[in-house]
């Protein structure tokens, strides 16, 4: 009778404590509810306005205002269903006219207050996975703090304005159902993600491969059953969002919405990734020839704007279009892709969806620096399974967070994102401390002798956790130094020693700074899939 007891107890305190977590996090969320917000905020006011006002054949048409409806069709009937809470608030936000650019009280604490609530979806996400694994509490403490306090979530959805924790509660919901091998399940929910938001079909081939084999490779007549099965699932989501559209002729006309390849390469603000590398080379290699004599013409960059708008020309290297960062993106994938193939085992997952979008962020098209919680928030599922990857995961965090500054850049708000990351950090290293700690070295050699076995890395965490505990090594504590060094500059020296000159410096800095982080750890998590068994 104990024993039956014993599960339920430990599911109920589970419940009790995560729910503790995420009523903290709220608290926060709502002390930010005056703060900044981007024009993030007025293109959701507008897409309320657009699906409340306008006929379906009108919505992905509707040129009221320039921030028109460019996600897919279900994130179009979220927001069609919200808008009627929003009606009964103050009926002018769903005003298509009237509404342009308002900025009643009664808009900034309804749209705040809907991100807050779809939080929930998040928590959902982040409980099954705590519940449905044989985890200690201080593995589930540990991912609450990486996920339930991640102050990316907070800067990107409570402050500049997006619903992320909306979207990445699926992903974590269908991550949780491939890794308890309800495959299917898993299969729909990510099926539903994507016509939420596209952008997450970067994860696609990796989801296609690992279904195709770990779910439907069984056999000739049980294997076609199964992809029968699976692909109408996934035939009936996309029905349900695209169906109407289909149906009214519109095709055509969304997906040119929800592609606009005309943006350019790189955002106002460069994502810190590959292409970062490749614009210095190319401006870099410009100046030079022309200080030799050659006439070569230097397109102007804006590194301070915060339009989008097409990218200038490179002067000296290769045009990149659309097609090719496709293909760099695949090609980047495909060792993982194979390495599925060959071993489909379900607590890789969340590496390979992670690895995934990792890919998408360092050679996508277009990429916003946001982009990078697509990847920091799937990897918190395995932070915690090596001293390596606690190691690693912390530095990434805190880059992670630290390249989404630029989106906060008024000056009270400042302290506020300085003090997220600075807290968020030192949270972080208690945890991973009281994971790994030298005062239970028994209990976590064990451990990591355990998740040796089990991930089948070459070489012995186990060695590593006798020797010390959680630290970072001198490189990565080096790295750090440097990171403060960019923000001194940045925020103090630049503006004191310059002024005005050079304003794209600071930002300039960060990019190539938070890059070299995200180049490694792509590199190094090619690294640990390639040696995993």
């Amino acid at each position: 009778m104990e024993d039956q007891r014993k599960p339920e107890k430990n599911k109920t305190s589970t419940t009790s404590n995560l729910l503790w977590f995420f009523g903290v996090s709220t608290c926060v969320k709502l002390l930010l509810i005056p703060s900044y917000h981007s024009t993030d905020f007025e293109v959701h006011r507008n897409w309320l306005a657009i699906t409340h006002s306008l006929p379906l054949d009108q919505w992905y048409i509707d040129k009221t205002s320039p921030w028109t409806l460019d996600y897919p069709p279900f994130f179009a009937y979220f927001e069609y269903i919200i808008s009627f809470f929003a009606h009964l608030v103050d009926p002018k936000i769903v005003d298509l006219e009237k509404g342009l650019d308002y900025k009643a009280e009664s808009v900034v604490l309804f749209q705040r207050l809907s991100v807050i609530v779809c939080d929930f979806v998040l928590l959902y996400g982040v409980y099954r996975l705590s519940k449905n694994f044989s985890m200690g509490f201080k593995e589930r403490v540990l991912m609450w703090v990486l996920v339930v306090w991640s102050p990316g979530l907070v800067i990107v959805d409570h402050m500049h304005f997006q619903y992320n924790g909306f979207l990445l509660g699926l992903l974590m919901m269908s991550i949780s159902y491939l890794m308890e091998g309800r495959d299917l399940m898993g299969g729909f929910i990510f099926a539903v993600l994507l016509c939420f938001k596209h952008l997450f079909a970067v994860a696609a081939p990796v989801y296609f491969v690992y279904l195709l084999r770990h779910y439907c490779w069984k056999g000739f007549v049980k294997g076609f059953w199964r992809i029968s099965v699976l692909g109408a699932v996934v035939v009936a989501v996309f029905a349900a969002a695209y169906g109407p559209f289909v149906y009214l002729g519109q095709m055509q006309q969304v997906i040119s919405r929800m592609f606009p390849f005309g943006r350019g390469l790189c955002h106002a603000y460069w994502a810190p990734n590959f292409w970062v590398f490749y614009i210095i080379l190319d401006k870099g290699l410009a100046f030079l020839l022309k200080k030799l004599g050659l006439n070569i013409p230097v397109p102007a960059a804006s590194f301070t704007g915060g339009l989008v708008g097409d990218s200038s020309p490179f002067a000296i290297l290769p045009q990149v279009t659309p097609l090719t960062t496709f293909i760099m993106v695949l090609l980047a994938l495909s060792p993982c892709l194979i390495k599925v193939w060959k071993n489909p085992q379900p607590r890789s997952v969340a590496r390979w969806i992670a690895y995934a979008y990792m890919c998408g962020f360092l050679f996508g098209w277009h990429v916003h620096e946001k982009a990078s919680l697509h990847f920091v928030i799937p990897l918190a599922i395995v932070a915690g399974n090596s001293l390596e990857d606690a190691r690693h995961y912390f530095l990434l965090s805190i880059v992670s967070c630290y390249s989404l500054f630029p989106l906060l850049y008024e000056a009270q708000e400042y302290p506020i994102k300085v003090l997220l990351l600075l807290l968020h950090s030192v949270l972080m290293w208690q945890s991973f401390s009281a994971l790994f700690t030298t005062d239970a070295t028994a209990k976590a050699v064990v451990s990591a002798k355990k998740t040796d076995r089990q991930v089948g890395l070459k070489g012995s965490s186990s060695d590593v956790v006798e020797k010390g505990g959680f630290h970072i090594g001198w490189i990565g504590r080096c790295y750090l130094f440097g990171l403060l060094a960019v923000e001194i500059w940045g925020q103090f020296l630049h503006p004191y020693l310059l002024g005005d000159k050079l304003p794209f410096v600071p930002l300039l800095l960060i990019s190539i700074y938070c890059a070299l982080e995200i180049m490694y750890s792509w590199i190094w998590q090619l690294r640990q899939i390639m040696v995993s068994t």
